[in-house]
């Protein structure tokens, strides 16, 4: 069982915008046109090149970092494709993104329930206590309210790929 101290330690390698765009699109096998027409449902146009830079390696020249903002136009966009696209304008995308609300987005977006989100985890043989899973959904400065370390991000977005597309 982890312990909180492991959970939410900072001692994780950092995961970038880019690592979550990239493992999203990896486990629902997205094509290049389904993530622009995501971006498209939060009203963000991209072209098919800025995609193919963000998801290159880190270490290719022609990368170029995904920043919060546009991650989140994409998460919204994947709220809308998964849940259908509210009438009138579209929620503002958040300018500064942190593994919290990611995590809060990928909920919303796959109608999860704590339950789901749990199974994930211990199908990346990651193992925590509803209560632990609670704090990550509390507003900051509630008294219980924890980071969302990458470590964890990282382990549910394995989860959800074994989930997802359990052949990989």
């Amino acid at each position: 069982m982890a312990a909180l101290s492991t959970l939410f330690d900072n001692k994780d390698i950092h995961m970038t915008n880019n690592d979550v765009l990239r493992r999203i699109r990896y486990t629902f096998n997205f094509s290049d046109s389904k993530i622009i027409s995501i971006f498209n449902l939060a009203d963000y146009p991209v072209t098919r090149s800025q995609i193919s830079d963000w998801l290159k390696r880190d270490d290719d020249p022609a990368y170029k970092n995904l920043n919060d903002k546009q991650l989140a136009f994409f998460l919204n966009g994947l709220i809308s494709e998964k849940r259908g696209k509210k009438d009138g304008p579209q929620r503002q995308p958040e300018k500064r993104l942190n593994n919290n609300i990611i995590l809060l987005k990928l909920k919303i977006a796959l109608n999860l329930k704590s339950e789901d989100i749990l199974m994930f985890m211990e199908l990346a043989d990651f193992h925590m206590s509803e209560h632990e899973l609670s704090a990550l959904f509390r507003k900051p400065g509630h008294k219980h309210y924890r980071d969302c370390k990458d470590q964890f991000l990282r382990n549910f977005l394995q989860g959800m790929q074994l989930k997802y597309r359990p052949s990989s």
